[in-house]
């Protein structure tokens, strides 16, 4: 069974950084992160193709969050700097194995998400 674990969530203050890590039993060609704040939908925050020669993210967190991937680990990374209680929600490690495209959804294999809190 094809699984994701993932890692990193806790709880830090306004400015502060966190790095989430996802562990993949197989390597994945696109896997992203999402998260879902109380009350909103689910959101897709970045994601990164297999080579790690794409890389996509929302606006919100251009700048301050960086998604990288080792190959050898099946691991993806987001680096969480700068965070602001608004980034505050439960993050998703999310893979599949179609193309990689800025928006992208349709993603067939999720984790049971990590919860991030960001205090002011």
């Amino acid at each position: 069974q094809v699984q994701l674990v993932e890692s990193g969530g806790g709880s830090v203050q306004a400015g502060g950084s966190l790095r989430l890590s996802c562990t993949a039993s197989v390597n994945f060609n696109c896997m992203g992160w999402f998260r879902q704040a109380p009350g909103k939908e689910r959101e897709g925050v970045a994601l990164i193709s297999r080579n790690g020669g794409y890389t996509s993210y929302i606006a919100s967190v251009k700048g301050r969050f960086t998604i990288s991937r080792d190959i050898a680990k099946n691991t993806v990374y987001l680096q969480m700097n700068s965070l602001k209680p608004e980034d505050t929600a439960v993050y998703y490690c999310a893979a599949d194995n179609g193309a990689c495209y800025a928006n992208k959804k349709n993603f067939n294999t999720w984790g049971q998400g990590t919860q991030v809190t960001v205090s002011s």
